[in-house]
């Protein structure tokens, strides 16, 4: 493999790891503070769906985003009732908001737009463009570095480094601040926080409702960023994937950013079978390439790759004691 095929491969790495990232971290958010969220995959389908078709209605990606987040918190909330309120199965909660937005999604858009359940095709202000980083055409030259640099990390669009810069945002929320360290513990013991007089119900919501945001934004990208619009069924597993990611990164922020780049990179590698073929000469059927993540994806949540360590209240609704 040269050097400008790795690029070409990292680049798309980059790009498929961003909606993976985004959902992972909004997993973590939710788990953290002991609410099981397998309803990833819902929030990313409504808000892919809803920014796609806003952002063509109105010709500007920006509200199309908006709408996205506007809609993934509305899920997201609707499992909080579920599951924190009256005391539900997380897990069934969460597999049904994936149901309700893969119907809901394809009803709707087909509603709005009669094209089989797809939003028209977005272009202009109507999707996120690409922003070219500082000095890119200056270091261009420069040997190893410069590709790197200009072909790699610019010209992305702005949720791409929006997701990269949630990590560590997400790491000094949870570790360096009052409300991480309450949502921590609302995790582990809840009945600490609670004798502490603190609301266990409203640190779960505000955990949920952060999980709604990055949803939005996940959804947002794939419709307007990664994509030129909604198509049905279009986040295909991604949700399921990002939690394999966040048990594979035990729960932590900047693991889950290696680890969602791994899951990036096989997505990336299905994308380019030559490669493996002019270098390890290797003739790999497409359709197993295609499922390497997925294959991934059982292997972590089977527990093969390490002992997950998952928050100790974790799925468990909480009864205030009297």
């Amino acid at each position: 493999m040269d050097y400008a095929t790795l690029i070409a491969i990292l680049d798309s790495t980059l790009r498929l790891a961003t909606p993976l990232l985004l959902a992972c971290l909004a997993g973590l958010y939710s788990e953290r503070s002991g609410v099981f969220d397998i309803g990833l995959e819902g929030k990313m389908l409504m808000a892919a769906m809803t920014s796609g078709a806003v952002a063509y209605l109105t010709g500007n990606v920006w509200l199309g985003c908006l709408a996205g987040i506007v809609a993934s918190i509305l899920f997201s909330l609707l499992h909080g009732l579920a599951s924190i309120t009256f005391r539900g199965n997380q897990l069934i909660s969460g597999v049904a908001l994936n149901f309700l937005a893969s119907g809901m999604t394809v009803l709707i858009a087909q509603a709005l737009f009669h094209q089989g359940g797809r939003t028209p095709a977005l272009s202009g202000e109507a999707r996120f463009n690409e922003l070219h980083l500082p000095f890119e055409y200056a270091v261009r030259q420069v040997p190893v570095i410069g590709p790197l640099y200009s072909d790699v990390l610019s010209g992305h669009s702005i949720l791409v480094y929006v997701a990269l810069l949630c990590v560590p945002l997400t790491w000094w929320v949870l570790y360096r601040t009052r409300f991480g360290l309450r949502l921590r513990a609302v995790g582990e013991n809840p009945e600490s926080v609670d004798t502490a007089g603190i609301s266990v119900i409203g640190l779960r919501y505000g955990a949920v409702t952060i999980t709604g945001v990055l949803c939005g934004l996940a959804g947002a990208y794939m419709a307007t960023g990664l994509q030129a619009g909604f198509g049905r069924e279009m986040v295909a597993g991604r949700g399921y994937i990002a939690l394999a990611a966040l048990i594979f990164a035990n729960w932590k922020p900047w693991s889950a950013l290696w680890a969602t780049l791994l899951f990036g990179f096989l997505q990336a590698l299905a994308l380019r079978p030559d490669v493996l073929q002019n270098t390890l000469h290797l003739s790999v059927p497409g359709a197993l390439l295609d499922a390497l993540p997925y294959i991934l994806t059982v292997i972590v949540l089977a527990g093969v790759v390490g002992k997950p360590h998952p928050p100790k209240a974790g799925g468990q609704p909480y009864v205030k004691e009297r």
